[in-house]
């Protein structure tokens, strides 16, 4: 009886089907592979948030050398396209404020018109940009000089002062030369009494140059000067040091004033440190006073030593009044712009710096159309020399 019990049992547990347990893992299998699917075909909800994720590397390897044509300027807040390479270090940069220039096709070179040996003057359109009355011939290049008869690269390659007498503002946007299509941007954008500074590390700047002559900008050229955070913000391999001796700059100066001919003047590449240094300063402004050229000090007034170096020395120079670019956004760039006027109005000029960011070229194309009718003139950076001859 007690055999046919159990064999009764086991028939109608097999008759009720699987086992509760037995159901219940299957159930989750099932549930499972429903989700898996799920996600695979729809996605999940959170795909479009962002994400932080950490790359572990070994030690990276030793920069390399910059080339000589290249200046190495780093910037780490800047954008990474070349026309940036030469913004001043540490200055916030606006998403976008290079955008155009990323997928914009290659500009065409100039052509060149400057010969390697010059041995009669040269014009771009009706702007003098090369005489060789104005020029020692160097192994190097071309090295300004004050002619015989006493012209000066300051006065020749510079266009014609206006008669005005309204207030005088005059604007220098730099970092041409490195990026061709940033420096083609900006010589056809900005209004031609805005003054250009042109790097002297590409090989094509002569040919950017004569194009800014020709459109009737003055330019200056940008020599490259020790910051306070050098290396980090490294202006290139030709950098002006403070406290390596007059003669080392003496080389390295030359090297920068024969890359190119037609500037009127000299302009700061960074430079903190070294214009900081009265010694060190001192042989560099006399040096540019004899070849017949200004300086344009686009440092904060506060830490240049070039002031009270160019008084001492009567060397002709100019003091950037602010900065407009600081930060790249239009509401900035023109309030900054507004207070260069109200300068100019208390003092009679005022001079301002910036960079060729697109947000910079367009501000500055669109407030020079109203400075006339405010009572102002629009002029190169030799016409408030104060020191011109």
């Amino acid at each position: 009886m007690a055999a046919n019990s159990m064999a009764d049992d086991e028939l109608t547990a097999t008759r009720r089907g699987p086992h509760p347990l037995a159901l219940a893992y299957f159930g989750v299998f099932v549930i499972v592979l429903l989700v898996f699917g799920a996600v695979a075909f729809f996605g999940r909800a959170s795909d479009g948030d962002p994400v932080v994720t950490l790359e572990l590397r070994g030690p990276a390897p030793p920069p390399a050398k910059a080339p000589a044509h290249v200046a190495a300027v780093k910037n780490p807040t800047g954008p990474s396209d070349s026309s940036a390479a030469l913004a001043p270090a540490g200055a916030p940069v606006s998403p976008g404020s290079t955008a155009p220039f990323a997928n914009a096709p290659a500009p065409p070179l100039p052509p060149q018109i400057v010969p390697g040996t010059i041995v009669k003057p040269v014009l771009a359109g009706k702007a003098l940009i090369a005489d060789p009355a104005l020029i020692e011939q160097t192994q190097q290049g071309p090295l300004p000089r004050i002619a015989d008869d006493g012209r000066t690269p300051m006065t020749a390659y510079a266009p014609p002062a206006p008669s005005d007498k309204r207030p005088r503002i005059a604007i220098v946007v730099s970092g041409l030369g490195i990026s061709a299509k940033a420096t083609s941007a900006a010589i056809a954008g900005l209004p031609a009494d805005v003054t250009l500074a042109f790097a002297p590390y590409d090989d094509d700047v002569q040919r950017w140059v004569s194009e800014a002559r020709r459109q009737g900008h003055e330019v200056l050229l940008e020599l490259p000067m020790e910051p306070y955070d050098f290396p980090d913000s490294d202006p290139g391999p030709h950098t002006l040091r403070a406290g390596v001796g007059e003669e080392s700059n003496t080389q390295r100066l030359t090297w920068s004033l024969t890359r190119f001919t037609g500037y009127a003047g000299v302009t700061n590449l960074l430079g903190g440190r070294f214009l900081g240094d009265p010694d060190s300063l001192e042989p560099v402004m006399t040096f540019l006073a004899r070849r017949g050229l200004f300086f344009f000090d686009s440092g904060p007034a506060t830490r240049s030593a070039a002031p009270d170096v160019a008084q001492r020395l009567d060397a002709p120079y100019v003091q950037s009044s602010t900065t407009i670019d600081t930060i790249q956004t239009a509401m900035e760039i023109d309030q900054r712009l507004s207070e260069l006027e109200t300068r100019a109005r208390l003092n009679g000029s005022a001079s301002g710096v910036g960079f060729l960011y697109p947000v910079t070229v367009e501000r500055v194309a669109e407030w020079a159309k109203g400075l006339p009718g405010r009572g102002f003139v629009l002029v190169p950076a030799s016409a408030i020399v104060p020191h011109t001859k």
